[in-house]
Order: structure tokens, then sequence, then C-alpha cells
């Protein structure tokens, strides 16, 4: 007579052996399009690595599942494929401190509009009699009321698996919202012993649910906006974004060129124009701005700092995006005549058609305006500096080192910045060589997202500029191992100026005068002594290299730049610089 215990035993047997929640997980994420599961695991994590072991075994599509050890690594590699390619990715974290971990990262997500499927392992619902059960002394511990809650206002949607048979149809609905316009993260918590149970009752896959497409503008909008271009003489597009996709790149360069109209990047997260497009007119709205009578914001959340600078009186200015208002931003009160929904390519696209054979359209008031504004595009163009025009005296500044960079990485390079490169001295003309830090702001991302956009582009060469405060942030240790372990090798380049720049140069712009200000405003930005950063990459197989003299930079630049693509190892260069 079998006893209970032979019982209890045989179903536990049989139970690993069905289908479970993980399986269903594992293979419903395929079915979306999830290339990569980047995980950092805990005792949460059981149930998948079973069901990633059984689809290896029975031949099963299921996305690649990457060890990252540190959540905020995970999520900025989730940004960088999705940047690079438009699709988005999944990351799995350890229950509620794991959760915590992604906070940074998630942030930066959200402000770009970036879809990540995030989920996390919970503590077992049950205390004992299940498989998947309490078993060890933190699942008490680490179980929270609202484990969500930590990153709810950062992410669209957040919901937690209850049934097995639910699984599919769970990442279905993550997927969904995520790509639905304006794109963003999203969230899900996985308790071990719902993901361990067998699915009872018959239920097939999801499989893919497409998102809605991105909202159209009016046909009356466009009309307006067109006759308002028409009627301009001294229109100015600024952008943020506009340049996220080709399509919106492409679009930006031929309206701006056909109908003259300046584009300025104000603190670009994209490349969104050519450097030599004679419509390019650098960084900064100034004068431009001043002088403007209608203003274009183009994928722009803060198109001015009006404390400093604002178009002036009777100036028209429309917004355009995705999400033209941006209502998760608490406060945001930029004056708006016209707001436009859609993104960048079939905004312009429709505003072009409709200036085609505009009565209103003055070409000879275009060409005139054109040759004014391709003279100052020049003159911009002219100011930068040249690689081999070295600094006098000993100190790198980060417009020289950008320069210098520009020459040693050549432009077929993906280059991913957070912070410290000048781009109107490292010149960008391709669409997709240039991605920045989100809106948000959150340290640690860029060399994340460098390893990212890496996995997604093996064949490119991908940099990464980091000031030293980025680079201390980004779990420089973990990093590295994951550049090693997974054969990513990128060019990490630090301008190391042994400081937080930002907490420095907001501290000396309220108090100048200050008493701060007599240290060059280092308190609470002092970062030195800088450590050996080029030690660190060695530990895991790296070429590491240091400068401190302008006369060897870029020698060393294209040392580093020959392991990279050469030799297929990772390289890190720890530049000195005084900025």
């Amino acid at each position: 007579m079998t006893t209970l215990i032979e019982q209890k035993q045989t179903t536990e047997a049989q139970e690993q052996h069905d289908e479970s929640a993980s399986d269903l997980f594992l293979r419903q994420l395929s079915a979306c399009g999830v290339d990569y599961f980047f995980a950092n695991g805990g005792t949460d994590f059981p149930p998948i690595a079973e069901a990633f072991a059984r689809a290896a075994e029975r031949g099963t599509d299921v996305p690649r599942p990457m060890v990252i050890p540190h959540e905020n690594v995970a999520v900025s590699m989730a940004h960088g494929v999705y940047m690079t390619t438009g699709r988005p990715q999944a990351v799995m974290v350890h229950v509620n401190v794991g959760t915590a971990n992604t906070v940074n990262a998630v942030l930066n997500a959200s402000r770009d509009e970036t879809p990540v499927l995030l989920f996390a392992g919970r503590s077992p619902y049950s205390e004992t009699g299940r498989h998947g059960t309490r078993t060890r002394y933190i699942h008490w511990a680490q179980e929270m009321f609202d484990q969500g809650g930590m990153l709810r206002e950062a992410v669209k949607w957040d919901y937690e698996l209850h049934l097995p048979e639910q699984a599919a149809d769970l990442v279905a609905r993550a997927y969904q919202v995520a790509m639905t316009s304006p794109r963003g993260p999203v969230y899900a918590t996985l308790p071990r012993d719902v993901l361990a149970d067998p699915i009872r009752v018959s239920r097939p896959d999801s499989g893919r649910r497409p998102a809605p497409a991105v909202p159209h503008p009016q046909p009356d909008d466009i009309r307006r906006l067109a006759d308002w271009i028409a009627a301009a003489e001294r229109p100015l597009i600024i952008t943020q974004g506009a340049g996220r996709t080709k399509a919106g790149f492409d679009a930006l360069a031929r309206v701006a060129e056909r109908f003259a109209i300046p584009v300025v990047s104000f603190h670009p997260r994209f490349l969104n124009i050519a450097a030599d497009h004679p419509m390019n007119l650098g960084f900064q709205p100034g004068e431009l701005l001043a002088r403007a009578d209608l203003v274009i914001a183009l994928e722009a959340d803060v198109p001015w700092i009006p404390n400093l600078e604002a178009p002036p009186d009777g100036c028209r200015v429309v917004q355009i995006g995705e999400d033209p208002s941006f209502t998760r931003y608490p406060m945001r009160s930029f004056p708006t005549d016209l707001s436009l929904i859609g993104d960048t390519a079939t905004v312009l696209e429709a505003v072009e058609l409709r200036l085609t054979g505009h009565d209103g359209l003055d070409e000879g008031r275009i060409a005139a305006r054109g040759a004014v504004l391709r003279t100052q595009s020049r003159a911009l163009a002219a100011k930068r500096l040249a690689p081999d025009a070295m600094p006098a005296g000993s100190a790198i500044g980060p417009e020289w080192l950008s320069a210098c960079i520009a020459e040693a990485v050549g432009p077929g390079a993906l280059i991913v910045n957070e912070y410290p490169l000048r781009l109107e001295h490292c010149p960008q003309t391709a669409s997709g060589s240039y991605f920045g830090l989100s809106a948000a702001g959150g340290l640690g991302w860029g060399l994340g997202a460098a390893l990212g956009a890496k996995l997604a582009n093996p064949d490119r060469l991908v940099v990464a500029t980091l000031g030293d405060g980025a680079y201390m942030f980004a779990n420089p240790t973990a990093s590295h191992w994951v550049a090693e372990a997974h054969g990513l090798p990128v060019l990490t380049i630090i301008f190391n100026n042994q400081l937080y720049g930002a907490v420095r140069n907001a501290t000396m712009a309220m108090y100048k005068t200050g008493v701060a200000a007599r240290d060059g405003g280092r308190m609470l930005a002092d970062l030195s002594p800088a450590p050996a950063y080029e030690k660190l990459v060695e530990a895991s197989g790296g070429a590491g290299f240091r400068v401190e003299r302008p006369e060897d930079l870029r020698e060393t630049l294209r040392r580093a730049v020959a392991v990279v693509t050469g030799e297929r190892r990772q390289a890190l260069v720890n530049v000195l610089c005084d900025y």
C-alpha cells in the first residue's frame, strides 16, 4: 500500500515534469519577440531556471537567458537593446531588494519612453504544503504589502501573477501596454509557488497582441501648422528626441532644408540632425529663440530654460510629440498655441505634404533665409576643434578630448554618452550613431546601455563616454564582468575630472560669489583621489589605459580602438581632464 509520503513524492516529481507557469511564461516572451532575458536571480528563480533547462532540452523557442550581476546594469542593457533595435526586452530581478536596485534605471526608461518588461520574484504565498513553498529564512522578511509600490510612478502598468495558466496572458498584456504610445516600462511580480504550479487547465498561448498605432494628428492641426510655417519669417525647431527613429531623422532633415527652418538640438538624447546639415544650428536656443516668431518644440520636454531665456512676445509655440503635453511631468508650464500628437516622421511628412504648393509659401523668402542660415551653420562648424590642435599647457579639456574621440573611433561607431562628450566637437552624421542619457538623469546608465547596444549590434564599434561619477554609478565590476562573460567588447572612455560636475556647476551658478565658490565649487562634489579606473577593466580580461598628458591622448585612443576591434577585447581609457 502506498504511503502518504510516497504519494506526495510522486506528485511532486510529476509536477516537476509537467508544463508549469514558468514554461508558459518563457514561451510567451518569445512569442512577443523578446530576444533576451536579463536575469539577476535569487531564491525565487528555481522554476525559471528549470523552465530554461527544459526549453533547451526540448528545443523550445525562448529568449536567451543572460546572467547580469547587478539590476541597474540589467535594465540599462535592456534599454540599450531597445534604443538601437526598437525591440523591447525582458528583465527579471529578485523580489523586493532586486526591485529596489532597478528604480534608478526604470526612471531613465520611463522618461525616455523606453519599454522594458520588468519582472520580479515574490515570496511564495504558501508557508507549507506546496511545491515552491517557503523553504528559506528570508522568504518571510522579503515579503511586502505592496512590492510594486516602490516603482509604480515610474511604470505604465503593474500586476501580480495569481494563477499558473494566467502566465501567458500576463506577458501578452505587459507587452501590449509597454508598446502602446507613449511607450514605457511595465512591472509584474511572480510568486515562486505560482511559477512552479503545473498548468491544470487547457489553455493555449496568447500569441502576440500588437499595440495600437501611434495616434495621428488632426488634419485641421496639420493645416494650421503649415499655414504658420508658410507665414513665419523666423521659424525655429527645438528638439531632443526627433532622431529616435531613422524615419524621424530623415523627415526632419528634409523638412528643415526644404523650408529653411533652423534646428537646435537642446540636450539631445539622440542624433537628431547631421553635423554637416545646413540647417543644423547647434545646441543652444540663444539668439534664434530670442528672435523667433514661430517655435516648434519637436519631441522636446524642455525646449528652453524659462529662467534663462524665452521666445519673444507674440511668438507662436507649437508642441509636437507622442505625448506633447508630457502628462507624466507634475509641473510643465511652457506656452502652447497648438499641440499635435504623433511621432516625428508622421507629423513632419504630413506638414511637408500640406506645404507643397501652399499658396502662402514665398520661395524667395525661404531661399534668402536659407542662405543666411547656411552661413551661420558653417560658422558654427568652423569653431570645432581639430584633433591636431593640441591644447597649450598640460590640461586636457572635454572639447579637445571629444575631437580626438571622433578621430579615433571614426564615423561608423555607435556612441553612448552619459554627460561629458561635446557633440559640437565630435560631429556625427548618421542616424543611430549617438545616444544620450535619459531626461531623468539617473547615473550609471551609460555603460550598461552600451553593453546592450553591443549585444544588439555585434559588428559595430560601441563607445561609452562617461564622467568619472557616472562610471562609479555604473557598477563597473559587474559591467566589465558582463562584457567578458557575454563577449561584448566595448570601448569605455572616462572624462576624469575627479568631481561631480553637475553638483559643482549648479553650486557655482547659484553662488558664484558665495563662500562655496572660493574653492571652485568642490564642496560635496569632490571625487579625489581618483581610483585607477583603468585597473578595473583588467580584472575582467580587458585592456586599461591611463592618459595624463595631451601628447599621449591620440595614440592611446588609437591603441584602445585596436584592442576592441582587432583583439575583440573590452578596453577602457582613463583620461585625466581639467574642466
